[in-house]
């Protein structure tokens, strides 16, 4: 599935689910990342798309690498934006980035205990093998955000949960702890912020790439609605059951009438208009309590 354009001076040369991405025709290191508006769930593309949620996920990214850059004030965050504007014809979904040497991890930072984590948890005690405390609940913070990073599967492949070592094994062990401890860093300042704004960023997951000088750079998507969970701090001090303290501003309304409505056999059924229009309202009222 693909939404790729005719843009001038760009070619397209890649969609995955939900991005697409040009080169310049004239052979720089760069590169377009267009959002579209596809959305994705066990990793499926599904139908139909949710309108405006590539404006919405890039004005947050665009948002947070500001931020990062030394906007909040605090130590810049080296990223792979160029300065250059998005072409007109995608100019409010659109990044123009470094062509970056791309690292096979996923850098996943977990606050709290939900999800996949929960769900291993209640079984071991542990989440991604890191032993936690007992007596935890579904939702709880936990005593500190623990790295917990994935090796990035080729597409259409499942990515894979791996240790610290086998970061170390993979990338070395100096760029292995740069990568834990940037990750650390930067949720931690993440996190600040959201509760500042009456929002919990109860987990994320970042990308990094080198450039030509060896610079480690912030790369991707950043703190979006598509990488990252957000529950509002409210709910979650005073909600009595796991879905009233962790409704999430993301595409959990989507995944969660999905599994309710399909087996994970073959096609994917069509979401209906309610469902899609719901998983908007929350990307927007996500985007607007963060920036304001």
């Amino acid at each position: 599935m693909s939404d790729a354009l005719h843009i001038p001076g760009w070619r397209h040369v890649y969609s995955g689910k939900v991005r697409d991405l040009y080169r310049p025709d004239d052979g720089s290191a760069r590169m377009l990342v267009v959002a579209s508006n596809r959305v994705s769930a066990f990793d499926h593309a599904l139908e139909p798309a949710i309108p405006g949620k590539g404006a919405l996920l890039t004005s947050l990214s665009a948002w947070w690498f500001e931020q990062l850059a030394g906007g909040d004030g605090g130590d810049p965050v080296a990223n792979h934006l160029t300065g250059e504007d998005a072409p007109a014809e995608v100019a409010d979904r659109a990044m123009v980035v470094r062509a970056l040497d791309m690292l096979p991890i996923e850098c996943v930072v977990r606050g709290y205990l939900t999800g996949s984590g929960w769900a291993e948890y209640q079984v071991s005690g542990t989440v991604c093998g890191i032993p936690l405390p007992e007596d935890l609940s579904n939702g709880d913070r936990l005593p500190e955000p623990i790295y917990t990073p994935a090796y990035k599967a080729p597409q259409g492949e499942h990515d894979e949960n791996i240790s610290f070592e086998k970061t170390v094994d993979l990338v070395g062990a100096e760029r292995a702890e740069q990568l834990r401890d940037a990750s650390l860093a930067i949720y931690a300042r993440a996190a600040r912020a959201a509760e500042a704004k009456g929002l919990i960023l109860a987990d994320t997951k970042f990308e990094f790439g080198v450039d030509e000088d060896g610079t480690l750079r912030l790369a991707d998507e950043v703190l979006t609605s598509d990488s990252s969970r957000y529950w509002d701090r409210t709910a979650w001090e005073n909600g009595s059951a796991p879905a009233d303290r962790m409704a999430s501003f993301d595409k959990q309304i989507v995944r969660d009438w999905l599994a309710a409505h399909w087996d994970k056999q073959g096609t994917p059924p069509a979401l209906p208009a309610d469902i899609v229009q719901r998983t908007v309202n929350r990307y927007e009222e996500l985007l607007a309590r963060m920036t304001a």
